[in-house]
């Protein structure tokens, strides 16, 4: 067993939600063996107040987080990431910056929450739904033998996982 700590950047266009949401898990989830970032491309500049609720209210750490631009990332002084992954479609067809180190990098699209209007009730279902589909893509992301499975294979495994539809 290995005592790397896996820095894991997720990009969302407004990181309001999704990428927040990513962020949230991973850490919680991750606990010693991973360190989870997110950011946008074009950040709304708050988080979702939703996104707030639903983490909050499944007892996942909250304080401290931020609306930031994939830019802080891509800095020389920033933490060197080994996985990116973006988590909305918009994301994921952008030029992206360079990013240092040659992480692994795939795209897990998740349908966006903050789009959905309408009904409080039903918006909250959909930000607990996305809540859930991205915290299962996750889990299943930390039980591959990430230090055991050369990395072509890890790269087209982490793919994969972002053709199989998050419903």
């Amino acid at each position: 067993m290995t005592d790397k700590i896996y820095n894991t950047l997720f990009i969302c266009t407004g990181n309001s939600a999704r990428s927040i949401m990513a962020e949230v898990v991973l850490n919680h989830l991750g606990k010693d063996r991973f360190r989870g970032y997110s950011a946008g491309s074009h950040p709304r500049g708050e988080i979702h107040p939703l996104t707030l609720q639903v983490l909050g209210d499944k007892g996942y750490a909250i304080d401290g987080l931020r609306s930031k631009s994939w830019e802080e990332f891509a800095r020389p002084d920033a933490p060197r990431m080994d996985f990116i992954f973006t988590v909305c479609d918009r994301a994921a067809g952008e030029l992206c910056p360079t990013w240092p180190g040659q992480p692994i990098t795939a795209h897990w699209g998740f349908a966006d929450p903050v789009a959905v209007s309408g009904d409080p009730a039903r918006q909250l279902k959909t930000f607990t739904n996305t809540q859930f589909l991205i915290a299962n893509r996750i889990r299943t992301f930390l039980s591959l033998p990430l230090a055991s499975i050369d990395r072509l294979s890890l790269q087209n495994q982490l793919r994969q996982m972002g053709q199989e539809r998050a419903e």
